[in-house]
């Protein structure tokens, strides 16, 4: 397992955990990210990710996605 942060542009991944406390996790999980979903990177600025979770584009932050194991 490694943080969303590690992962390639443009792989398919695979959400096996999500970290952190309870109520940051329903926050993660409400955007779509959820053990399960498969997850690709379009692209990073800055560090912050624009990834595709379900049929949707999200942009997330460095922190997040750090929390996001793949």
């Amino acid at each position: 397992m490694m943080p969303l942060t590690l992962a390639k542009i443009g792989e398919d991944n695979i959400i096996k955990k999500i970290g952190g406390k309870a109520e940051y996790k329903k926050f993660i999980e409400s955007l779509g990210f959820v053990v399960g979903v498969n997850v690709k990177i379009i692209s990073t600025i800055k560090g912050n990710l624009i990834v595709s979770v379900k049929e949707s584009r999200v942009a997330i932050s460095k922190e997040i996605a750090n929390k996001i194991m793949v």
